[in-house]
């Protein structure tokens, strides 16, 4: 399938750090050959007469496999059972996916006097060597998947043509992929990602993702190089987004700063902020290196930074210089993030400029398998956070340190991060596991080379500190760093490096969640009652809990080929291409809403589960905030291929229910509905007491025929979840026969309504009976279109049935298939007898595409407008 992405908006983007002036990055042009197919060496092939007519066109940033697939000499692994076709590394040798890796460069003139010219790869797995016109840059071979290289070529750099040459080498053991988490486990033994050996929710990257996966520059510079800034901001007190006149704020910056010459320089480190310049004089002596503390600025009535949510996002941008000779663009947010115990609930709590926030956050893997990312992907996927009125993304530690831009998305969407370091609880040995095949001695040892490891931290560190977003740091998942390696990043990488962040050992550390409720640890991850998200407690911030997650008919046909597109049966044997795509079943679930007629049926009755499960999850623990829970962690919000489990939107960016549920039940200011004591409730994440708040509670029967259960003022408190008004023996008494809908309003003042919350119950016997019968709706839809947005306007005629569970879609005309991605204002919504529902639709236009809106629902017939 082909991923239509956003492009407009990032023009205007500024980079988290840039040197846009002097930096090019080398993404296009190269070529490559496997090794066994070059017989020279690498101080032949990087000369620019050595011909590469012969080999691939390579993909750089990318892996040997995604050049591979873009040459069709593999198949897409994402579809059917394809990956099954593409050789294993474990079964072909190393050399197998053994690559070299060819660009060819102009230089205009050799640098002048003083002037430096600088080689940057950002990321390459696992080792390399390098050279540049027939010499050798990296005395020994690079190894670690995280660190960056750096090296300065000036030396080396021709006028007219150049040429670069890397031979990357995969990790190495690459690990058996037997089935096991992590496979064998032995992936760990490198500093890399682990779920390339397959997991739970994803088959194994047949070349464990070998290859320069992430950017390759060239950087000009003068004599002076200004390198790994560090900006810090403090926030005193307790503030308010809506403050009009803050107090001041601190900020204190440093830098590195690198004399590359063979002369000492004297000069200024500068930059200004706030109408101030700020500035440092220094003097470096031939090839010095040192960091330099520039004195304290102060920012008067600071544009504060807050997560979504709870207020704006404002960013402020500065230039350091060092005279003519270099310059670094920061992008930074001024805000203060500290954590203190709950000894209520047990647990850390979180306070972004001094007021607490409760956590409503979503497990993140990486955006691709592949390593295919991209800041226009990256947006589109923090964005959807955004609408699922998440606060925080946690960043898996099988993965990766997530990029650069992922983190300015969050950034600029308000979303804190908090960020793993690569281990599991799997590969390194918290459990026996007889897949695995090493002891838990020796896993526990892993990954070889600590010394690696600890120097990765360090580089990854100095990369990503300068983010707003990034808010917590953590030795890995489920389970430590080896002691010597745990000890290093406590004691002395963060607080030396950073200081300013919550530093947990691992992801499910009593540090942070003191578990004694009967909980076995994370989890459960599957289909579960909905009283159980209300009713039963568990660690009180939870890490990993989740649900189902299955997309739509649309979004299955996308890589279940035609002969697969059958409903599962339950209780019944399960599909071949379903179980390799890691399907997780919703038992009987679906079948509560009637018999089962194709997979299109079964799949929109899925969605129907899908909502009022993440509608529940974050509903019953945001009932319990500051008593039982400080936050919770969904496993997991998105897949990184075509998985068929835990996604709130599918691999080709095209949501689900999933989404929607979350985006209701994660409002800032709530009502909802407590199945377990039948209470009523408003959730208030605001800092303000909220007054004047018209609640109104009515029940809708099959027929659309509405009941009024009350309708009074109220007020609450900030930060809070509430009981407010018993319902629960009308509601049980009025669903018995064939189930009701339950509409839950919130109104200020003003008189707008603040939370609209819309309720399908079963009957006494659990089926959705009424539903299976409700009579067909017959809306009218008004659209306007201006530029990017479309709005439809949905209005339900009186004197009929609810209009339930309507999805809309933008689509193209020519084959009515679905314009990805669309960010939809809400969706999978109903409306209510003699009312109307305004729904905007963002997006890209793009040339050969004709939109038009469509519209389906549960008995809504599917239209084109």
């Amino acid at each position: 399938m082909k991923i239509y992405l956003l492009t407009g908006i990032f023009l205007a983007i500024l980079s988290t750090s840039s040197r846009a002036q002097n930096i090019t990055e080398l993404n296009t042009g190269w070529k490559c050959q496997a090794i066994g197919r070059i017989k020279a060496a690498g101080a032949k092939i990087s000369t620019p007469d050595f011909s590469t007519k012969s080999w691939l066109d390579a993909t750089v940033p990318g892996t040997v496999l995604t050049t591979l697939i873009n040459n069709k000499l593999a198949p897409d692994p994402f579809y059917g059972l394809n990956n099954e076709q593409i050789p294993d590394i474990y079964k072909t040798g190393r050399d197998y996916y053994t690559y070299w890796f060819v660009k060819d460069f102009t230089e205009t003139k050799r640098p002048s006097s003083g002037q430096q010219l600088w080689l940057n790869f950002r990321g390459v797995n696992y080792g390399c060597d390098i050279w540049l016109n027939g010499h050798r840059l990296n005395a020994t071979t690079h190894f670690g998947m995280y660190l960056r290289q750096s090296y300065n070529i000036t030396q080396y750099v021709n006028t007219g043509a150049n040429r670069i040459a890397v031979i990357v080498y995969p990790p190495d053991p690459v690990g058996n992929p037997n089935g096991g988490q992590g496979g064998d486990g032995e992936i760990a033994r490198n500093v890399s990602h682990q779920y390339v050996a397959g997991w739970d929710w994803i088959q194994p990257i047949r070349d464990r993702n070998t290859g320069i996966w992430d950017k390759v520059t060239l950087e000009h510079t003068g004599p002076v190089r200004i390198k790994n800034p560090h900006i810090v901001t403090e926030v005193a007190g307790q503030r308010f987004p809506d403050e009009a006149n803050q107090a001041p704020a601190i900020l204190r910056v440093s830098a590195e700063v690198e004399n590359a010459g063979d002369e000492p320089v004297s000069g200024e480190l500068s930059y200004t902020v706030d109408r101030s310049n700020i500035s440092a004089k220094i003097t470096l002596s031939p090839h010095e290196a040192r960091e330099v503390q520039l004195p304290v600025a102060t920012i008067t009535n600071p544009r504060l930074w807050w997560p979504n949510g709870y207020g704006p996002q404002n960013l402020y941008h500065i230039s350091l210089k060092f005279g003519t000779s270099d310059s670094l663009g920061i992008t930074f947010g001024v805000r203060q993030i500290t954590t203190s115990w709950n000894s209520i609930t047990k647990s850390r709590e979180t306070a972004v400029n001094g007021q607490k926030i409760f956590i409503k956050g979503g497990n993140w893997i990486v955006s691709d398998e592949l390593l295919r990312f991209t800041p226009q992907r990256y947006d589109a996927e923090i964005r959807y956070h955004r609408d699922m009125n998440l606060n925080l993304i946690r960043v898996w530690g099988g993965a990766l340190t997530e990029r650069p831009e992922f983190y300015e998305a969050c950034d600029r969407y308000g979303l804190l991060v908090f960020q793993d370091f690569w281990n599991s609880g799997d590969c390194n040995g918290r459990w026996e596991d007889p897949m695995k095949k090493e002891d838990q001695w020796t896993r526990r040892q892993y990954p070889n080379d600590h010394g690696l490891f600890i120097t990765s931290v360090i580089d990854q560190v100095k990369m990503l500190r300068n983010h707003p977003s990034l808010a917590f740091w953590c030795g890995g998942n489920e389970i430590t760093p080896p002691a010597d390696i745990l000890k290093a990043m406590r004691d002395s990488i963060m607080p030396a490096l950073d200081g300013t962040r919550t530093f947990f050992d691992f992801s499910n550390s009593d540090s942070m969640s003191f578990n004694n409720f009967g909980s076995n640890g994370d989890g459960p991850y599957g289909i579960q009652d909905i009283n159980t998200f209300w009713g039963k407690r568990t660690y009180p911030f939870n890490s990993e809990v989740g649900s189902v997650g299955m997309g739509d008919y649309e979004s299955l046909q996308r890589f279940l080929p035609e002969d697969h597109r059958n409903p599962p049966v339950f209780p019944g044997k399960e599909d071949p291409v379903w179980n390799y795509h890691k399907y997780i079943g919703y038992d009987s679930s679906v079948y509560a809403y009637g018999p089962i007629k194709d997979l299109k049926d079964y799949a929109e009755k899925a969605q129907l589960v899908n909502y009022d499960q993440y509608r529940g999850l974050m509903e019953g623990f945001s009932s319990h905030m500051w008593d039982w829970y400080t936050g919770t962690i969904i496993w997991k919000t998105q897949n990184p291929w075509t998985a068929l489990r835990g996604q709130m939107y599918d691999y080709y960016l095209d949501p689900n229910a999933c989404l929607y549920g979350l985006h209701i039940g994660g409002e800032s200011l709530h009502i909802q509905y407590d199945p377990v004591t039948g209470m009523v409730m408003i959730v208030n994440n605001g800092f303000r007491t909220q007054r004047d708040l018209m609640m109104q509670v009515r029940t809708i029967d099959m027929e659309g025929k509405s009941k009024l259960l009350t309708q009074v003022f109220n007020e609450t408190g900030p930060t809070i979840a509430k009981n407010y008004i018993p319902i629960g023996h009308q509601v049980n008494r009025l669903r018995s026969k064939e189930g009701v809908f339950v509409s839950l309003r919130l109104l200020n003042e003003k008189q707008q309504t603040v939370s609209d919350n819309l309720y399908w119950l079963p009957d006494s016997t659990g089926a959705y009976s009424g539903l299976q019968h409700i009579n067909k709706a017959k809306p009218r839809v008004d659209i306007t279109r201006t530029n990017g947005r479309f709005t439809a306007t949905i209005t339900n005629p009186a004197g009929g049935p609810v209009a339930f569970f309507n999805r809309i879609s933008l689509v193209n005309r020519g084959n009515r298939q679905r314009i990805l991605p669309v960010f939809y204002s809400d969706n999978y919504f109903s409306i209510l007898p003699g009312e109307s529902k305004t729904i905007t639709m963002d997006y890209t236009p793009r040339d050969g595409e004709t939109p038009q809106v469509s519209l389906r629902g549960w008995n809504v017939e599917e239209a084109y407008y």
